[in-house]
């Protein structure tokens, strides 16, 4: 495990999962700490703030990593959250940036209620997690750059095979996301996109029945096409409700 992953998860388990809020923070973040969670303020004190009464309030915390990814700088996790033995089950998507001694310096998430998809045999974080064709992480990157520009920005739903083996393609999402092609043409901006062979993750703000999203989608290819993709979406609060800089 890289040095960056080991920071990124240890903030994740050490700090919530375990419980050691100030501590975890302390330790594993750099000289800025800067929050898009919008409930959570910037720096130490922030995530001690809102970490020590959750972690009061919710005794019980079976917290998983799932998948991974580790780009230059970034690192990507997916984890699944039992909170109370079953009061509450989230899946949460998280990116963090870090600094030059591998601290992490900035943080964004995107949170959901976990529940089976649309199939009862396929949820949201089930199918495979280990990381493949691992020369090819900058080929895959590009081929998401453009699927993501042609299709889920400019609306280009005829370029969808160029990308997509439709008989291969498994969808991991919440009964209420709906089909990944209903929203073609809804993504607004991507503002990160990073991978690691063959799994590519984008960040994205999608506006969508005049409702605003933050999403990750984190794709998994084979051979220069998308054939699994795990969907993570929440609805971005008024801005009146931040207490930092928002969600990107």
């Amino acid at each position: 495990m890289s040095q960056k992953l080991e920071n990124a998860t240890k903030l994740y388990m050490e700090g919530i999962r375990d419980g050691n809020a100030r501590q975890a923070v302390t330790k594993y973040t750099g000289r800025r700490y800067t929050q898009h969670s919008t409930g959570v303020r910037n720096g130490i004190e922030g995530f001690v703030e809102f970490f020590e009464p959750f972690i009061e309030r919710c005794p019980v915390r079976d917290i998983s990593i799932i998948r991974s990814i580790v780009d230059g700088q970034y690192v990507f996790l997916q984890a699944f959250q039992d909170i109370n033995k079953g009061d509450a089950k989230w899946v949460t998507t998280d990116l963090f940036d870090t600094d030059q001694d591998n601290k992490v310096i900035e943080h964004w998430d995107v949170i959901s209620a976990f529940e089976s998809g649309r199939d009862s045999d396929n949820n949201q974080i089930d199918g495979p997690t280990e990381i493949q064709e691992v020369t090819s992480t900058e080929e895959n990157k590009e081929i998401i750059r453009a699927f993501m520009c042609d299709v889920m920005i400019l609306g280009q739903s005829d370029q969808w095979e160029t990308y997509i083996n439709r008989e291969a393609f498994i969808t991991h999402c919440s009964k209420d996301t709906g089909a990944f092609d209903d929203y073609v043409g809804a993504y607004n901006q991507v503002f990160k996109i990073i991978g690691q062979g063959s799994f590519v993750v984008a960040y994205s703000r999608v506006l969508r029945e005049n409702q605003e999203f933050a999403r990750f989608d984190l794709f998994r290819l084979q051979n220069g096409r998308i054939e699994e993709l795990w969907v993570n979406h929440e609805l971005v609060p008024p801005q009146c409700e931040w207490v930092n800089g928002g969600k990107f």
